[in-house]
């Protein structure tokens, strides 16, 4: 060590007070100049090594603090051409000291760094990634002053990459993809050059940039970095890395938008940060590139290889990244007020001196190649370093205007030479990985974080708005329904997620309803149709109607669309599908909506199924109001009447009429006959078939009315309805007199009753009430109705019956009932027969199954 220093220059660099160490560095700074004007640069390699081996790599903090400010004396005096050469020397040991344990070291690391970059400029950028990683843990930093000083170094490097950043698309990042997987193969075992990666890079990532020109900045190289970066916890690291992407964003001629993927989900993490500074930032940097995607879609639109965008303008990123400071800023001055007095000791204080014939100005040729920013090296010094003065940055005075330019401002200028050059020679359009970008977004669709929430939203709206071609985003229809459903009904009061959802949602179902094949065959991008009516399904134990009703729309839309894969239609043998099970448990939902929408994708999947499947349907319909009797009488006539709506009637109920012909319970078979009767009497869905039944003359009305007695038979009322129904009065009076004799008169049977005075007063037996004017024509159905009343105990529907055929009591008595000439009457005179009971299986009228 004193054969290259001396033993004074080395007990200098070592000693306890700053100002020593400051005396050695200028003596240090004179010898090297000494050697270069002599123009021996072996001389200045040994000085260099010695520095940093028995200096910098000391395990003496003072001789740690001494290496340091040696190396940044040593790239003063050899200038930027002369240093160029000898940064593997200089850089790595400052490098090291950053993970300094002693506070001083770390600061003392950053002044020298920052006096390297001031000399070296572009050259530095070979490093930009083990540089980029230190700041980043340096910013986070316990002690006022080190954080400091890595601000102060973090501007550098950022006017530095401003100044140096080349143009980099994702097509040329291919090409050079390919090509590098090759070379790094072949360069296995060789030392790791500087311009490698701190960081493990993805295979083939190395190099990106041609080797030939390593002194700029290999954006696609430090890409994996800031992907691994990202995922830091603390605030001032997080706003670090959201400053330096807002300024790389900023750069006209960086595709920052290309590489949104690699950090797209940290930045949304940020959202959710306890510090509302960082959230604000990421918030308005989200906002930023959404406004670019927006560019590219509207302008350019997309396809699956390639999309074009023009970079926004700079003054609005420009703003951003100074509302980024700002935050930074903000931070800043909250860890300087918590950590304050964690300082053990204060950094010491060195006046620079004003004047030095080491300190000569000199013009390095290097800058005449950079046509942006030029920056003279006349005021690099050790006088031009940042000192520590009570832990704030003190500058010296003549050259304070120098160091008030930032990153910012640097845009600013090169924005204004280079326009001109944009305009006339546009970049090329950016690749964006939609596919990838929606895989991102949707964990943050179910997010806790409403903000979070809200802003994830915000991008699949507008990929659903404006992404073309719009078939990027079938195949994740099933994941935007598992999460955007449950949001439909969001009561959230600042954020609107309720409405982005209700239009995300609405966006995406015309976009799957328009599409012409849903699952084209061997297409990358099928459509999975069972996964979606999982999803879908899963939405009917959501406890918000909204969910359920948009779930039940969407399986109406599929259904149409693909009937064979929504349903995989069983048989009466097979086990029934889990949709259909779903969908008949969901007809107890309390809202009225549902179960609406439930019985019309019901109704459809039968229409579509063959007569096997919907005589299936109704069992397991019948075998729901069997098992739960409170669905049936709360829903029941809902049910029954809605399905009348979607189906054939007729054909619905001729199916009932048969299955529960064969039901082995009886009081639910009477049960069930008695909601049906009711139903047939009164509902206007089934005009057509009560219209049927009263022609019984034709050979359609007589099979109708023969299939549907013999299930009657379940409940004497309403056979006997069915008979005033249809007009087969005799018949019903044999009924009365013949077994309603032997019935137990219970209180059921009473009210059935009671019902059935209330319905022929009701407009549907109007016909019935005229009938009573022609006494001669029909004879019988005086004698059903006077039949009935002696059924009826004196109650109001028994004086409201015995009124009614006193209205009539002088006509009878004029004409007669059942005596000549009027008991061979039409219609109500049959015999004693049952219409069309010798039709079909029943040769003789059917009995009623409990006598």
């Amino acid at each position: 060590m004193s054969d290259v220093l001396g033993p004074v220059l080395a007990r200098q660099l070592q000693e306890k007070l700053y100002d020593k160490r400051k005396q050695a560095a200028l003596e240090v700074e004179r010898l090297v100049r000494d050697a270069v004007l002599a123009n021996n640069f072996g001389r200045v390699s040994q000085i260099v090594t010695s520095i940093a081996r028995d200096f910098a790599s000391s395990p003496v903090s003072n001789a740690r603090n001494g290496g340091l400010i040696a190396l940044a004396a040593v790239a003063i005096a050899l200038g930027s051409q002369a240093l160029k050469p000898r940064l593997a020397q200089v850089v790595p040991p400052i490098l090291a000291c950053f993970a300094d344990p002693d506070t001083r070291v770390r600061y003392y690391a950053c002044e020298s760094m920052y006096n390297v970059g001031k000399v070296a400029r572009r050259d530095l950028l070979v490093f930009f990634n083990e540089i980029f990683d230190a700041v980043s843990r340096l910013v986070a930093d316990l002690d006022i002053s080190v954080k400091n000083g890595a601000e102060l170094l973090d501007r550098l490097i950022k006017d530095i990459v401003c100044e140096h950043a080349a143009f980099v698309s994702q097509h040329q990042h291919q090409q050079l993809q390919i090509q590098s997987t090759a070379t790094t193969s072949s360069s296995a075992g060789h030392a790791r050059f500087p311009s490698e990666p701190a960081f493990p890079a993805t295979p083939g990532s190395i190099p990106l940039i041609d080797p030939s020109d390593a002194a700029i900045f290999n954006f696609p190289r430090f890409i994996p970095l800031l992907a691994e970066r990202i995922k830091a916890l603390n605030p001032f690291t997080r706003m670090f890395l959201i400053q330096w992407i807002t300024t790389l964003d900023a750069i006209p001629f960086l595709e920052m938008v290309s590489y949104l993927p690699e950090f797209l989900d940290g930045l949304f993490g940020y959202l959710c940060d306890v510090n509302a500074d960082v959230r604000t930032a990421a918030l308005n940097l989200l906002g930023e590139f959404l406004k670019e995607i927006h560019d590219i879609l509207t302008v350019h639109g997309y396809t699956p290889g390639v999309s074009g965008a023009l970079k926004h303008s700079v003054s609005r990123k420009r703003s951003n990244s100074a509302s980024a400071d700002s935050h930074s800023q903000s931070l800043s001055n909250q860890q300087q007020q918590q950590h304050i007095q964690l300082q053990p000791h204060q950094p010491e204080t060195l006046a620079a001196p004003t004047t030095s014939p080491l300190h000569k100005s000199t013009s390095s040729p290097d800058f005449d190649e950079e046509p942006l920013v030029r920056r003279p090296v006349s005021s690099l010094s050790l006088a031009s370093t940042f000192f520590a003065e009570g832990g704030k940055i003190v500058r010296p005075q003549h050259n304070q205007q120098n160091h008030a330019t930032t990153a910012t401002t640097t845009i600013t200028t090169m924005t204004s030479t280079s326009n001109l050059q944009h305009h006339i020679h546009p970049t090329p359009p950016p690749t964006l990985d939609f596919p990838k970008l929606i895989s991102i977004l949707l964990p943050y669709l179910s997010a806790h974080d409403e903000e979070t929430q809200a802003t994830a939203l915000r991008w699949i709206h507008e990929f659903v708005t404006h992404l073309q071609p719009r078939v990027i985003m079938v195949p994740f229809t099933p994941d935007f329904i598992a999460a955007i459903l449950p949001c439909l009904s969001h009561r959230a009061l600042i954020t609107p997620i309720r409405n982005l959802a209700i239009e995300v949602n609405t966006g995406l179902y015309r976009l799957v309803s328009d599409c012409a094949v849903i699952s084209p065959p061997g297409g990358t991008d099928s459509f999975d149709v069972r996964a979606a009516v999982d999803a879908l399904t899963a939405q009917f134990q959501d406890e918000n109607e909204e969910a359920r009703v948009a779930s039940l729309d969407w399986l109406l839309m599929l259904h149409k669309k693909s009937p064979k894969k929504v349903v995989v239609v069983a048989n009466t043998t097979s086990e029934d599908s889990v949709l259909v099970q779903s969908l008949l448990k969901l007809l107890s939902d309390p809202s009225e909506e549902v179960v609406k929408k439930d019985l019309q994708l019901l109704a459809q999947i039968s229409i579509s199924s063959d007569d096997a499947y919907f005589t299936r349907f109704l069992v397991l319909l019948l075998d729901l109001f069997r098992r739960d009797r409170r669905v049936l009488e709360s829903r029941g006539s809902l049910i029954l009447r809605h399905l009348c709506l979607c189906l054939n009637p007729e054909r619905m109920f001729r199916a009932f009429a048969e299955i529960l012909e064969r039901e082995e319970e009886l009081e639910f078979a009477s049960t069930m006959v008695q909601n049906l009767n009711i139903i047939l009497v009164t509902a206007p869905e089934l005009a057509d078939v009560r219209r049927r039944l009263k022609n019984l003359e034709t050979r359609d009305g007589l099979l109708l009315f023969a299939v549907l007695y013999r299930c009657w038979c379940h409940n004497p009322i309403s056979t006997f309805t069915l008979c005033l129904l249809s007009q087969a009065y005799e018949h019903a009076y044999h009924l009365i007199t013949t077994h309603f004799t032997d019935l137990e008169i219970t209180i059921q049977f009473l009210i059935q009753v009671d019902k059935l005075v209330q319905l022929i007063e009701s407009p549907v037996f109007t016909y019935l009430r005229l009938q009573l004017l022609e006494p001669e024509r029909f004879p019988w159905l005086y004698k059903c109705l006077y039949g009935v009343l002696m059924l009826l105990p004196q109650s109001s529907a028994f004086a409201t019956l015995r009124n009614r055929l006193g209205c009539v009591q002088s006509l009878v008595a004029l004409y007669g009932v059942g005596g000549s000439p009027f008991s061979g009457g039409s219609g109500g005179n049959v015999g004693g027969s049952v219409p069309g009971a010798n039709v079909g299986a029943s040769p003789a009228p059917r009995t009623f199954v409990f006598l």
